[in-house]
């Protein structure tokens, strides 16, 4: 007995030894934490359960046959999240530069499919050189089991990428068909191709960081939602994002107790529109006094910034937030931004998390690299979005909500619960210049009557009373009376049910 625990304990030390010491010292050298350094910053203490710490590769061919780290390069199991169960896969760089094999590839399905069993988001700490040669088909056909469980688990369970490293080739696609993911600044890469191929390919000369960086993705191409400064950072900011989400689509977020009162009225609200409609404002300052405790954790902060996407919570419970950016581009609606809010809209109906929205819009952004992008698309992913939501959806019309726009961001007619306006709100078919210059064609030349005229168009329908007047919207309410309201309004709405017609799935414009 003694013997077969002593030579348990070897394996175990084996394990947990993965590459090396000299390996390890490498990982830190470059700012980085191991695999298991990354889980036990990421889990609750003592609560990760580890699962196939013995497993193996089975490849013979040049010279893997005598080369095998228990684990095999991966550290796969369950722990909690502030109490909360989640299943976790962490590569492991330090052995075999964290290559997926057939057997890393089983391990990480493990996980997956026992957190669709039981109900439990996905985690994954991605940190790895891609398929591993050696097994040439056998690690490729491992990434494609992966790829189908992604598929599968995609509105069942929250799953999170956290880029920790290279990932690069095939690797990307798993990540990419997660719900959210986290990069390291200077630290993890994503690409399909590498600078070597790229130069190759293209003759560009590019770095790593330009080509796939943390700062690329979160900025300019919007495949990363955050980009943290390192590992710790990265990991804590997980933990409190996990608290916000529901543990699967058969279960509500969890509710947190707040001693933030939702009748709060907020008073420095009735100025923060200005005077001068082409004048902008700060929409996060809105969306900070309205929230419980200010608490908003912002998505994808740095990429279409005339949108606004995140978490929050208001009256304990969670609510996704979208909200045009006047600072940015006026708040129109533009391609990143119709991307950015509609893949946001359709996770958050995915798992029954209220969606709040918050409107100053004057329209779609013009001019032809709009158009020849396929604005028409791109916009209509976020009209389909908001249109199929069944979830409780409240809005509140700050000020502009012209043309399509208007229609765009859930208005009444795309099935809004509860619509209020403002009184600065202008809801309209566009701008009362716009309109006065084409309906009053005749009188171009004459300024004074044009003026005349647009003040005239401004008081008669640049308001929000002719849609109140039809219904469109519920009430035109104070600003400072917002937080109350919109929480009264969810409260109501808690056991809303609605559902589509049957369909085996819909074909969003993509």
């Amino acid at each position: 007995m003694q013997e077969i625990l002593k030579q348990l304990e070897e394996k175990r030390a084996a394990a947990r030894a993965g590459g090396g010491k000299k390996r390890v010292e490498a990982q830190h050298a470059k700012g980085r934490l191991t695999a298991r350094e990354r889980i036990e910053l990421l889990l609750d203490p003592d609560s990760f359960e580890e699962w196939d710490m013995f497993v193996e590769h089975r490849c013979h061919d040049f010279g893997m046959g005598s080369q095998r780290v228990p684990g095999d390069g991966v550290v796969t199991g369950y722990g909690t999240v502030n109490g909360r169960l989640v299943f976790v896969f962490s590569q492991d760089f330090t052995v075999f530069g964290g290559s997926l094999s057939e057997a890393h590839a089983e391990k990480i399905c493990k996980v997956m499919d026992q957190a669709l069993r039981v109900g439990a988001p996905v985690i994954g700490i991605n940190d790895s050189g891609g398929a591993r040669i050696q097994e040439g088909v056998a690690s490729l056909a491992g990434y494609a089991e992966v790829f189908q469980r992604n598929i599968m688990a995609s509105g069942v369970v929250p799953q999170i990428s956290v880029i920790m490293g290279p990932c690069a080739g095939g690797a990307v696609y798993s990540p990419a068909m997660t719900d959210f993911i986290f990069m390291v600044k200077d630290s993890s890469y994503m690409f399909v191709t590498g600078p070597e191929v790229v130069k190759t390919v293209t003759h560009e000369t590019v770095t790593f960081e330009q080509l796939g960086g943390a700062v690329t993705h979160s900025q300019k191409s919007g495949v990363a939602d955050l980009a943290f400064e390192n590992d710790v950072e990265a990991l804590l900011e997980v933990r409190r994002f996990v608290d916000m989400l529901p543990a699967s689509n058969r279960s509500k977020a969890p509710a947190r107790q707040t001693t933030d009162p939702i009748d709060r009225d907020e008073m420095s609200l009735d100025t923060l529109i200005p005077s001068n409609p082409n004048k902008p404002y700060d929409m996060k300052e809105l969306i900070q006094k309205v929230v419980d405790e200010g608490d908003f954790f912002e998505l994808q902060p740095a990429h279409a910034r005339n949108i606004l996407t995140g978490f929050a919570r208001m009256g304990g419970e969670t609510v996704g937030i979208v909200a045009n950016q006047p600072m940015v581009l006026a708040g129109c609606l533009d391609i990143d931004s119709s991307r950015k809010a509609a893949r946001f809209v359709r996770f958050c109906d995915c798992f029954e998390i209220p969606i709040v929205t918050f409107v100053d819009v004057p329209g779609f952004l013009p001019g032809t690299t709009q158009e020849h992008g396929a604005i028409i698309k791109h916009g209509a992913k976020l009209l389909f979005a908001y249109g199929e939501a069944t979830v409780p959806k409240v809005t509140v019309i700050t000020r502009k909500a012209y043309g399509g726009a208007y229609d765009v961001m859930s208005s009444k007619h795309l099935r809004g619960d509860v619509n209020f306006a403002w009184p600065t709100a202008e809801i309209a078919v566009m701008g009362p210049k716009g309109a006065v210059e084409i309906i009053f064609r005749a009188d171009a030349g004459d300024a004074d009557k044009i003026a005349e005229r647009t003040e005239e168009y401004r008081q008669k329908f640049a308001t929000p009373f002719v849609a109140g007047a039809r219904g469109f919207i519920d009430d035109v309410i104070m600003p400072h009376s917002t937080r109350k309201r919109i929480c009264r309004s969810l409260a109501m709405l808690r056991d809303k049910k609605i559902e589509n017609p049957w369909k085996k799935h819909d074909n969003i414009p993509l």
